[in-house]
């Protein structure tokens, strides 16, 4: 059987089985063949322009990466459907970007706002794959992205009348013949001499495994998406009747119909009372060796099992539940209340056995998802307790935490199953709760600070990745959304369009613009992935069998070469470009829950708009005037204007000067410069511009014997006039 150890470790490491196969990868017996023809395995883009191939918003960040060995500015154009050029500019060269191994240079056209499909970007004779430019881009992957966890719904028949008669599968895991059935599953040897009911859930990712620490914070992400929707104003796009779910129609959200298909399985997998370790919580379920491929889920006839509890497997089953008491409410209130109990139950019973781990060397048949550090997950299991109780008891767990206060909760590779503090962060900064103002303050400061982190990182790299240069690991892709979720909530604590921007361009590193030039989401993009592991979506393997379905994530560029497929194809390979499109590349390409989740709240949040059709934006227009000029120096006056209805209370405008020239000096702003890209931050006393105010600064500078004025200019990341 092919072992498929894909869960990360918080040191960005695999714990690997002991018996990793090498050499013939073999599925179920079957030695998997090369790729036929119509399904490539390459990566290689076909352009050395890199775009978002979907699209860009009107209102938001336009920018492509241009492969190039040219040390000099180049000229971009902007040609419409119909190849009229529509907008024109110079790239800004960037020389070597260490991750992906490739010389690039930088085009923004973020000014052109202009809709419309069948864009292309070209320059120096290469053109970009076409993309729109459209205010309702992201409204189906937000729906597609989210329609990835019925697909992997464990314990109900998937109907052809909601996904199509390719992906239409009996119920898996119901003990009907030959499944043994998730209805009445034994423990392994040792374990417990009962059996338990932990029927339902969704499957883990490319396996048939359901593992409660995976499950936890996927179903966070899920949940915290229609939340956070809440506080904007925007749930209705996620409401009833939104997703193509057997529960529509019932009154509730769509998007917590499908998350509490999974809350069921959690609250299933509970110990019951009068049990040993009664309250906490089995740490999985799966087969008890590795299930092969190609394999329907009603087709396994293997022995399910499930692994001895764990106190991080509680601890994700207290937050979970914890956060469902709170937002299922509304809806249903018995709900919410077998949720809270739940919750409470779990927290109690794991402050009694805190340090009960799973081991690392329970991987036979499943991801051991070992976690030998829990205090981050009791950190996050309180916040929730206490958000959604207001009890003092959540309360002193939450700030005697050593978590409360550390600079490690936001890490630049991202939060993630093992590494769960950030959770707790981001519920305590958005969810109402009485912690002192001052506390409050610090802990909303730190997410606006892990933003500026990513954004830093972002600034200085060709790809605007945000993630480290070494961030290329087991699941990449994950800890890029889930680095945009932590940019997108700065935005909703402090207004300031640059995360919003930092957020979108996130995006635009998943759909295509990239070291690949690939979309990494099945069905987005002029070249995306097709061939992500998986046991039933395994087209490569059986052609009767269907691709993953449109918005299904892959797990992106894997420096480890942690199977064999990745070891034999990309030996030698750039960090950012150790990825293959290949089912048998379960380490750069398998599926899981908790790559999609962070995916799909990156979708809702994109496709909001406001009920005129456009994203928030700060409207602006600037006046930039040359004063004196000289051999080789100049001084110049910038003049901001605000066109929009609301005041604009904290300010940075950004270009980039054509001709090189170098910022020497500056009054009334603080301006820095790295590179041609320059930025300007307002003082203390002129933050503030009111509707139709202006606000102007100076800058002294030099050039070279050519001084151009530059043509195009940000305003909180948003293009101005």
């Amino acid at each position: 059987m092919l072992t498929t150890p894909h869960r990360l470790g918080r040191n960005r490491s695999l714990r690997l089985p002991t018996a990793l196969l090498t050499g013939a990868l073999l599925f179920g017996g079957l030695t998997l063949a090369p790729a036929a023809a119509s399904e490539p395995t390459t990566a290689a883009a076909t352009t050395a322009v890199r775009v978002n191939q979907v699209g860009y918003l009107p209102d938001g960040p336009k920018r492509a990466t241009v492969v190039t060995t040219a040390t000099q500015a180049l000229t971009w154009q902007l040609r419409n459907a119909s190849g009229s050029v529509v907008a024109s500019g110079s790239t800004v060269p960037r020389g070597a970007d260490t991750p992906s191994g490739q010389s690039v240079q930088l085009a923004d056209f973020s000014s052109y706002r202009n809709t419309g499909s069948g864009y292309v970007l070209a320059v120096d004779g290469s053109d970009s794959a076409p993309f729109d430019i459209r205010a309702d881009l992201y409204d189906t992957l937000r729906s597609d992205s989210m329609a990835f966890f019925h697909h992997q719904r464990s314990g109900i028949a998937i109907d052809a009348s909601l996904v199509g008669s390719a992906y239409a599968r009996p119920a898996g895991h119901l003990g009907i013949a030959p499944n043994q059935g998730d209805t009445s599953v034994p423990c392994q040897a040792g374990v417990c001499d009962y059996t338990q009911d932990v029927r339902g859930g969704w499957y883990d990712a490319g396996d048939q495994g359901k593992y409660v620490v995976n499950g936890g914070i996927s179903t966070w992400l899920v949940v915290n998406s229609f939340e956070r929707a809440e506080r904007a104003g925007r749930a209705a796009a996620l409401g009833d009747s939104t997703l193509r779910v057997p529960e529509r129609g019932n009154g509730t959200p769509d998007v917590l119909d499908e998350a509490r298909w999974e809350l069921d399985f959690l609250l299933r997998m509970q110990v019951p009372e009068g049990r040993p370790y009664a309250g906490m919580a089995f740490h999985k379920v799966h087969d008890a060796a590795w299930t092969g491929m190609p394999m329907r889920p009603d087709q396994d006839a293997q022995p399910r099992e499930l692994h001895r509890p764990s106190t991080a497997a509680t601890l994700n089953l207290a937050a979970a539940a914890a956060q469902c008491a709170r937002v299922f409410r509304p809806y249903d209130s018995a709900f919410a209340d077998r949720c809270l109990s739940a919750a409470r139950r779990a927290w109690t019973a794991a402050q009694a056995d805190p340090a009960l781990y799973a081991p690392a060397s329970d991987s036979t048949g499943g991801g051991a998802y070992e976690d030998t550090r829990v205090t981050d997950e009791f950190y996050w299991a309180a916040a929730e307790l206490y958000a959604t109780t207001g009890e003092s008891a959540y309360r002193d767990a939450v700030t005697s935490s050593p978590w409360h206060t550390s600079a490690d909760a936001f890490g630049p590779y991202g939060f993630g199953w093992a590494d769960t503090a950030a959770l707790g962060r981001l519920v305590l900064a958005t969810v109402p709760n009485g912690l002192p103002a001052t506390d409050l303050a610090r802990v909303r400061a730190s997410v606006v600070s892990a933003a500026d982190g990513h954004l830093s990182r972002m600034a200085a790299q060709g790809y605007a990745v945000p993630a480290p240069a070494d961030g290329y690991f087991w699941g990449s892709n994950s800890e890029v959304a889930d680095n945009a979720i932590v940019m997108a909530v700065a935005g909703e604590l402090t207004g300031e369009a640059r995360y919003r921007a930092g957020a979108l361009e996130a995006m635009d590193y998943l759909l295509g613009r990239n070291a690949l030039g690939r979309s990494y989401v099945t069905g987005y993009g002029e070249t995306s992935s097709q061939n992500q592991h998986h046991r039933f979506w395994a087209h490569q393997l059986d052609a009767s069998l269907p691709h993953p379905p449109a918005g299904s994530l892959a797990g992106g560029p894997n420096s480890g070469l942690q199977d064999p497929v990745a070891q034999e194809k990309l030996a030698g390979c750039a960090p950012a470009a150790c990825y293959i499109d290949d089912i048998g590349s379960y380490s750069t390409n398998e599926v899981a829950i908790n790559w999609n989740a962070p995916l799909a709240w990156l979708a809702a949040y994109a496709a909001e708009r406001s009920a005129t059709g456009e994203q928030p934006t700060a409207a602006c227009a600037v006046t930039y005037t040359v004063n004196n000029v000289w051999t080789t120096g100049f001084t110049a006056t910038v003049t901001v204007r605000n066109t929009g209805p609301t005041a604009v209370d904290g300010w940075q405008l950004a270009w980039a000067y054509p001709g090189g020239q170098r910022v020497t000096s500056a009054w009334n702003a603080t301006v820095t410069q790295n590179g041609t890209a320059v930025t300007a931050r307002n003082a203390d006393w002129n933050r503030a511009i009111a509707p139709g105010a202006t606000v102007s600064f100076g800058v002294q500078g030099t050039h070279s014997g050519n001084n151009p004025s530059p043509t195009a200019f940000t305003l909180n990341a948003s293009a101005c006039a």
